[in-house]
């Protein structure tokens, strides 16, 4: 077993952006917004196999957004927010900046 050293915040935004970037994954998160499921939910909807969609919740997992659970045999997976949040930040950080430059350019257009 090997030990991870904690991730840094640049890199856990880079893993929830790199997570974020596949459309499967992002559907995977659609889903689990609604509430907790198991893997064979999440994976119904999808016409790839089970390993497949286990590997994408792997890179879900890694990032923080997505938390598994074991019961029994099942696993349950539910959305972890936390780490969207982050994300959210820094694109709020630059909406201001292109909000700003939309509406310099729409004013300039009138003009």
């Amino acid at each position: 077993m090997s030990i991870r050293s904690p991730m840094s915040r640049e890199e856990r935004l880079d893993a929830v952006f790199h997570a974020l970037a596949d459309t499967t994954r992002r559907r995977i998160v659609r889903r689990l917004a609604k509430g907790p499921t198991s893997v064979g939910e999440i994976a119904a909807p999808f016409s790839m196999s089970l390993a497949a969609v286990s590997k994408h919740l792997d890179v879900l997992e890694d990032a923080g957004v997505v938390v598994r659970e074991r019961d029994g045999r099942f696993q349950r997976c539910r959305l972890a927010p936390r780490a969207l949040d982050e994300a959210s930040v820094f694109v709020d950080r630059y909406r201001s900046f292109w909000d700003d430059n939309l509406d310099a350019l729409a004013e300039y257009l009138e003009r």
